[in-house]
Parts: C-alpha cells; structure tokens; sequence
C-alpha cells in the first residue's frame, strides 16, 4: 500500500469519528418543546378606577379610602367676595365695628353739609353789616343800616347803643373810659358766643378723625385672631382657607380709614372757614368801637366846631 493511500484512510476515519461524536451530543441534549399559541381572549369593557386626588394636608381620609369632606373650607369660604360679602361673612365684633365706623362716616358728612351752609350763610351777614358799619358815620347811622336784620354784626351795634342808653347818667365828659371798656367787653363776649356757636360741631369730626384709624385697627385684630383660630381648627395653611379672614379683618382698618380721612380734611378746612369768619367779626367789633368813641368826640366838641378846626 503506498503512501498516499494510507493518508486518505486516515483522514477517513478521523472525519468519521467526528460524526460520530456530534450524534451522540445531539441526542444527549433534549429538543425544545414549542408550545401552541394561547387561544385569544375576549376583553371585557370594565370600569375604570378613579385618579388619585390629591388629598390637602391636614384632611384625613375616610375609613372607606374615600377622602373626607372639608367642613372647615366650607365654613370659612364666603361666597360672595365683595365689601357685603366679606361684612356678611365676619365676625360679630368686627361687624359691630364697621357698622360704628359707617355711622362715623355718616356723621362727618352731614356735619359737613350743615357747618358748611352755616358758615357761608354767617360770613355773608358778618361782611354785609361790618360793611354798614365801616360806612357809618355814627353808631345811630350804623343801626338805621342795620334794621332788624340777624346776625353777630347787627347784635353788636344793638349792644353798644343800648350799654351806651344806660350809661347816659353815669357818663364821664372828661374822656368817656368807662363807656368805652364797658362798650369792648359786650362785644367781646358777643363776638366770643358767636365763635363758639360757629365751631360747634367740628370737635366731633376732630374726635372722629383720631379715633377712627384706631377703632378700625381693633377690629383688624379681633378679625386676624378668629382667622388664626380657624387655621388651627382647619388644620391646614392653605390661602384659600386663610386669606378670606383675613380680608374681613383689613375691611375693617380701610373702614377706619374711610371715616378718619374725611373727618381731618373736613375739619381743617372748618378750622380756616372759622378763623376767617373771627376775623371779620373783630373787624365788625373794631368799627362798633370807633363809632362809640366819635360818638363821645361828638358830645364833647359839636360837629361844626370839629369840622371847623380840621
């Protein structure tokens, strides 16, 4: 047997044990099982499960999984969220406080309609008879202009010519002081009444104007304390709950506000309406004066005899 020969023999029987021994692995190793595809199934429509809510802090769920009420928001929410909500929805101090504070604010602006009819109808009078009497030329002529007429000015003519109808048996020819101090003081007190009469009323707008920013600012408090009480009874810090109290509570501070401003403008104004309304009533005095004094020239040195020496 030649050479060649005998390779091919051998690598005959080394492909052949090759074969072999890859049979005998494949039969030791179990073949996969296919499984037969699932029959289909029929789906059947059922009910959704409702989305989480979120539930707010301080709000416990119910046994049942399902979220509790919320009496607190529903108590504490008004519906209405304008100024007549709010007033309905507060507190019953606070409420107390703003009705008072309202009342106020009426009051200052009928003192206002009434002082002010008042002191332009007496700044008229007063200037008309001041006039009468700076024209004068005596304290007769100064009544005669004067008539009847009402007023501060026609009351001082009347005074002087009466203080001077009783001092007639009692005058001093020499100087005429004592008719003439007699005279100042009458005038000085009728001028004091008529002060006192044209300022009545504008003390209650001083005392408004003080008072009113403070009172509001009670009931801001009293409105603020309820609405923490209710925090801590709701449990919860959220603005919903919280800020509808507090609002009631500042409503009660710009009613304050309302009734105070009003009141110091008004009352300043007042204040120089009736310094002027002063000022004329001296100028009204002063001249009732002068007439007195020229009156008492007048007995002293007659007329022509006056007018002569000039």
């Amino acid at each position: 047997m030649s050479r060649n020969s005998l390779l091919a023999a051998l690598a005959a029987s080394l492909l052949l044990s090759a074969g072999v021994a890859a049979a005998q692995e494949r039969s030791a190793t179990p073949a996969p099982v296919k499984q037969a595809p699932a029959p289909p199934t029929l789906q059947t429509p059922t009910a959704q499960a409702p989305a989480p809510t979120s539930v707010e802090p301080g709000l416990q769920p119910a046994a049942n999984g399902v979220a509790g009420e919320e009496p607190s928001i529903s108590l504490t929410l008004p519906h209405d969220q304008s100024p007549w909500g709010m007033f309905m929805n507060a507190d019953i101090v606070v409420k107390a406080v703003m009705v008072g504070l309202a009342f106020a604010s009426l009051v200052t602006w009928t003192i206002w309609l009434a002082k002010s009819l008042e002191i332009f109808g007496g700044k008229l009078r007063a200037r008309r008879a001041a006039d009468a009497i700076s024209n004068a030329a005596t304290l007769m002529q100064a009544g005669r202009e004067l008539g009847h007429s009402g007023g501060p000015g026609a009351l001082l003519v009347r005074a002087a010519e009466e203080e001077r109808a009783l001092s007639a048996g009692a005058l001093d020819h020499a100087s005429g002081n004592g008719l003439k101090e007699r005279v100042a003081s009458r005038l000085a007190r009728i001028e004091a009444a008529a002060s006192r009469r044209m300022s009545r009323g504008t003390g209650l707008l001083a005392t408004i104007g003080s008072t009113a920013p403070f009172v509001g600012l009670f009931g801001t408090v009293w409105g603020i304390m309820n609405a923490f009480i209710g925090i801590s009874q709701a449990q919860t810090t959220n603005l919903a709950v919280v800020a509808p109290g507090i609002a009631e509570a500042l409503l009660a501070t710009a009613m304050g506000l309302v009734a105070a401003i009003p009141a110091v403008v008004i009352y300043n104004v007042f204040a120089r309406s009736i310094a002027g309304y002063r000022q004329i009533l001296a100028d009204a005095s002063a001249g009732v004066e002068r007439l007195v004094s020229r009156d008492l020239d007048f007995r002293m040195v007659p007329p022509a005899t006056a007018i002569a020496a000039e």
